[in-house]
């Protein structure tokens, strides 16, 4: 039996092959935590943006449940770059761009 596949996710962000990393330090000597379009997406819209995780699932055309399993991973990956001095590399993911 094959996965079920992924729905679209519709992403405002676009920032895809970007990094954030420490000053100071090269890229190349860094670890790299991978954060994905969407997850960022959620957290631009849930901790920046303020909608609330129902809200932020209706603007991106997914559910709920999918928008706190986004957040969550996407707080872990944050804090853990954050506190352990290393890279977050932004890839894309399954979003079509927002039509704006």
């Amino acid at each position: 039996m094959s996965p079920r596949h992924k729905k679209p996710r519709t992403c405002g962000c676009h920032f895809k092959g970007k990094a954030f990393k420490p000053t100071g330090i090269p890229l190349s000597e860094l670890e790299k935590i991978t954060l994905y379009i969407d997850e960022l997406e959620t957290l631009k819209l849930c901790d920046h943006d303020g909608l609330t995780q129902e809200e932020a699932g209706r603007k991106m055309g997914i559910s709920r449940g999918t928008v706190q399993r986004l957040l969550s991973g996407a707080r872990r990956k944050v804090a853990t770059a954050l506190s352990g001095c290393k890279a977050i590399v932004l890839e894309e993911t399954f979003c079509e761009q927002k039509e704006e």
